[in-house]
């Protein structure tokens, strides 16, 4: 298997990991536990990074995923995958400035974007999941002739 066919793989698990971590810092931090919901929050944000960094060096070396589905599922795909991609961009400079907030211990104006936040990332990283399976599992592009 080379580096490019596993990408997809790994970066599925980073975003089931992601999953995890922000879950796990919303139940630190209901539970008043806010030691544990910054080690969860800070793992996230790892994820993130690390996310980010080999989604550029996967696109960058193997060029945009094919779809491989026809019929009604294409335009249901496309539409999934648009609204997962604008969600993303927003998420992009979000998260940082929610971390910063965090950081700098402003933690009213954290508090304020952490709930909008914290549910945009969430869709971000579930959605990927789901255009995973989509293109990787369910509907892969299949070379004509082959």
């Amino acid at each position: 298997m080379s580096l490019n066919t596993a990408l997809p793989h790994i970066l599925a698990a980073i975003n089931v990991s992601t999953i995890a971590a922000l879950i796990g810092g919303y139940f630190a931090i209901r539970s008043g536990d806010r030691a544990l919901h910054r080690r969860f929050m800070l793992a996230a944000v790892t994820l993130g990074v690390a996310f980010l960094a080999l989604y550029l060096v996967y696109h960058f070396g193997a060029g945009l995923a094919k779809f491989g589905g026809y019929g009604i599922i294409r335009p249901i795909y496309f539409s999934i995958l648009i609204i997962h991609i604008l969600a993303a961009a927003i998420a992009t400079p979000v998260v940082p400035l929610l971390v910063f907030r965090a950081l700098s211990g402003r933690e009213d104006a954290h508090r304020r974007l952490a709930v909008p936040a914290w549910g945009l990332w969430m869709f971000v990283a579930m959605s990927g999941i789901v255009v995973y399976i989509m293109t990787i599992h369910l509907w892969p592009y299949q070379v004509p002739g082959q």
